[in-house]
């Protein structure tokens, strides 16, 4: 997939939190937005993601062909884009009254999750089978974090779009996060909101300061 951004800009009560976005991420990098706290990251993050309308430019969305040429198929409508993505962060919601098992079921009935993974192997994945039919109200906050990861990154789309994903993993979890990016990342465009390299981006190639846009 690549993402053209022409002229974005977001504003909140006339205040601009960032302006003139002109910029492209491609399939054959991935990316991170960097900038202090508070600096539009996240914002920047939604607006891709679809989830906020931009208060000025243009968006434009092109999945590659699946001929294995360099063609790309007709641009997607902004409405539709979320059919193409996956998205993570520690602000979104999980249905607490689900287990883990009912998570994957219900999540699969909407986007599918990368060939050969059943619902059981997804579990393995997550390393949470000892927890897998208790409620995610139950869960620590470390744990339901692992459940948004999994089923972001094991989701079959072409976008893959991570806000600060290391958010309270300990050092054991971030080491299972890194591990399964290296294992689900091929062919598919990243774009990671994060200050913590070591942690969360370390196979990001191409930056986006946030703040170079005010």
């Amino acid at each position: 997939m690549n993402i053209t951004l022409t002229n974005i800009g977001k504003s909140y009560n006339y205040d601009w939190i960032f302006r003139k976005v002109n910029y492209t991420f491609t399939n054959a990098d991935n990316y991170v937005i960097l900038g202090s706290n508070g600096s539009g990251k996240s914002t920047l993050l939604q607006v891709i993601a679809g989830n906020l309308i931009p208060s000025e430019g243009e968006i434009k969305y092109l999945v590659q062909s699946s001929s294995g040429h360099n063609e790309q198929t007709p641009a997607i409508e902004n409405e539709e884009i979320y059919k193409h993505l996956s998205f993570a962060s520690p602000y979104l919601e999980l249905f607490e009254e689900f287990t883990l098992l009912e998570s994957i079921e219900f999540q699969a009935q909407f986007k599918p999750f990368f060939d050969g993974l059943d619902t059981k192997k997804i579990i393995e994945l997550t390393q949470l089978e000892k927890a897998q039919n208790k409620q995610l109200k139950y869960y620590s906050s470390g744990m339901k974090q692992r459940v948004r990861l999994a089923l972001a990154v094991l989701s079959d789309t072409p976008l893959l779009l991570l806000d600060e994903p290391s958010s309270n993993l300990d050092k054991k979890a971030i080491e299972w996060y890194q591990n399964l990016i290296a294992s689900y990342s091929k062919n598919r465009l990243i774009i990671v909101c994060s200050n913590q390299q070591e942690y969360e981006y370390p196979f990001c190639n191409k930056e986006l300061h946030i703040e170079e846009f005010k």
